[in-house]
């Protein structure tokens, strides 16, 4: 019998641009209350050269992310995927997102247990 894949989220922190639009569809998604979702996003200021500063957006999932089993399971892409406008989420197989990984250096590989 063949193994059933593991899905997960493929993550480019390289163009987030901090809209938390991917939090907001997932606390809209499930009702979540303020503060707590499947998603949060830090924001990390890098310290550049000449008193100059960089911004940068960390999306990533938490411990409520069930990644939209019951969207999924419809033939949907979980919430945060279809709401992200800069399209720095990805959902799909594990093994096929992890073929993605050593194309840019800002990536992550997230899946639930």
């Amino acid at each position: 019998m063949a193994k059933k894949p593991q899905y997960g989220l493929l993550i480019d922190y390289e163009y987030c641009t901090g809209c938390y639009a991917c939090r907001v569809a997932c606390c809209q998604e499930y009702g979540h209350e303020a503060g707590s979702s499947g998603m949060q996003v830090i924001e990390q200021v890098q310290p550049l050269p000449k008193g100059k500063a960089y911004l940068c957006f960390l999306p990533f999932p938490t411990e409520l992310c069930v990644l939209c089993a019951p969207r999924t399971k419809k033939g949907l892409q979980p919430a945060c995927v279809q709401h992200c406008m800069a399209n720095v989420i990805q959902w799909g197989p594990l093994e096929e997102l992890s073929k993605q990984l050593g194309k840019k250096p800002r990536m992550v590989l997230w899946s639930p247990r």
